[in-house]
């Protein structure tokens, strides 16, 4: 379904009628401001976990490399009997 112009224009008198100019105005600038809010902490998001969780994940796989003998050992395996039973 296509609107034409006229019908459009029609639609934004009977709008600014029931809000007003300022009204609409001032929810165009919060809604941007919203926008660019919500950007800027995405951003903030994926810049702070690519710098912290890189060296941690890094040293935990090197403790995890050197350790690997010592924690298969001592924390035994909850699905071994599973295992078993399938194979």
């Amino acid at each position: 379904m296509r609107f034409s112009v006229w019908e459009l224009l029609l639609i934004l008198v009977i709008v600014l009628v029931l809000f007003g100019g300022t009204r609409l105005r001032n929810l165009g600038s919060d809604l941007g401001s919203a926008i660019r809010g919500f950007r800027d902490s995405m951003k903030d998001g994926a810049k702070s976990e690519t710098t912290e969780e890189n060296p941690k994940k890094i040293e935990q796989a090197a403790t995890q490399g050197h350790d690997t003998g010592a924690a298969v050992s001592a924390t035994p395996d909850p699905l071994s009997k599973d295992r078993n039973k399938v194979g």
